[in-house]
């Protein structure tokens, strides 16, 4: 069990509408069981309070899910997972593995869960902490189920059909047009604001997704007459956001793609994708700017290797006496230095059945709380009341 105790002089925060300011000797936090205390001088209720009712109240809410397919590659790392490990320390995160989704594809029973403990493990390996934020299993917290019920009934299938992802399914595995697909983004919407998140990080292919969840809170406030789920921004990463490029001389880097380099992938196969990755026949003239291919490369050593080691090789692909194959070697040497600790770890993990089931059980704990909450609110704001 995690505690950890601080001295606060004092706290002011909104619950049910009316504001308290109270001095506080002493808080402690009680991350497991999700409850806090307040231990006062008669200052304060001493009713034990969610600890995500206090944080809904001091920080944003941030909400994000990964399909359980597919291991994690450069581009998840530096382009996401790496943003996540600042930002959970600045919100309140959720941060959940998409099982539900993945069933879409229908995996078979005997990878299903294979595939959630794999990425369960490497989010972890790269430095997610289920001590600040909140992990855990999409098939756990049964309540987005309901949620996701509740709010087909005022999804459209029109509106879901003109969906740029169900046409691109619909075109790419025209033998699995499934009911699931189509209402994909309603079980989006429900991941998201069942916890009443704020913001969404998201990637160009989802920002359509993101749309319709704002556009599903909006139509609920709007049938119910009330001002209760709110409508979720893009985590706008700004400058920060990193895009890495694929082996293979074009597009982003993918896990179906083949031209992705993965986070535990041992060195062998990271220095035989090296090799293999694209060039072209080396620069002309002096001072040429590189192609699309080798400028690739040159993005991801600018982001893995030491600013001399780029410098370099910029410098002699500018004299025209850049060798790639000593260019590729030593990429690959530098991508090692970055996997080689997180895929250890992943090991270490994957061997520690005892810990990762802790964390999803904890992490449900934390994620249910939020999520029951919601979902007694939804049925008394819809009409459902008690006999």
């Amino acid at each position: 069990m995690f505690h950890f105790r601080r001295k606060i002089l004092a706290i002011s925060f909104c619950i049910n509408l009316e504001t308290f300011f109270c001095l506080v000797d002493s808080t402690a936090f009680d991350f497991k069981s999700q409850r806090y205390e307040l231990f006062t001088s008669g200052h304060f209720s001493k009713k034990p309070l969610a600890l995500y009712e206090i944080l809904e109240n001091i920080m944003e809410t941030v909400v994000s899910g990964i399909r359980s397919t597919g291991n994690l590659h450069l581009g998840n790392y530096f382009g996401a997972v790496r943003n996540f490990l600042k930002m959970q320390k600045e919100n309140n995160c959720y941060f959940f593995i998409a099982d539900y989704h993945a069933l879409t594809t229908h995996p078979k029973p005997v990878d299903l869960h294979g595939n959630i403990k794999k990425v369960l493990a490497e989010y972890l390996a790269c430095g997610i902490d289920p001590e600040i934020a909140t992990v855990f299993i999409q098939s756990d917290v049964p309540e987005v189920t309901e949620l996701y019920l509740l709010l087909n009934m005022n999804a459209y299938v029109g509106e879901l059909q003109r969906t740029t992802s169900f046409k691109d399914k619909i075109r790419n595995q025209p033998d699995n047009i499934n009911a699931g697909l189509l209402t994909y983004p309603v079980l989006m919407a429900a991941d998201i604001i069942i916890h009443k998140a704020s913001k969404v990080p998201v990637g160009k292919d989802q920002e359509q997704h993101l749309e319709m969840t704002r556009r599903f809170a909006r139509r609920f406030n709007t049938m119910y007459g009330v001002d209760y789920f709110p409508e979720p921004d893009a985590y706008n990463f700004g400058k920060k956001l990193i895009k890495i490029p694929g082996l293979d001389g074009t597009g982003k880097m993918g896990k179906s793609d083949g031209n992705g380099i993965f986070l535990v992938d041992t060195p062998d196969e990271i220095r035989k994708k090296m090799m293999r990755a694209v060039t072209d026949e080396g620069p002309k003239t002096k001072g040429e700017k590189p192609s699309e291919p080798v400028r690739n490369l040159f993005t991801i050593m600018k982001i893995v290797s030491d600013p001399s080691t780029y410098k370099y090789f910029m410098e002699k692909h500018s004299s025209c006496e850049i060798r790639y194959g000593d260019m590729k070697k030593q990429l690959a040497e530098d991508i090692i230095k970055v996997t080689d600790p997180i895929r250890e770890r992943v090991n270490e993990l994957l061997a520690d059945n005892k810990y990762l089931a802790d964390v999803v059980a904890r992490g449900a704990e934390k994620a249910r709380a939020s999520a029951s909450k919601t979902i007694r609110e939804v049925r008394e704001i819809i009409g459902y009341r008690p006999f």
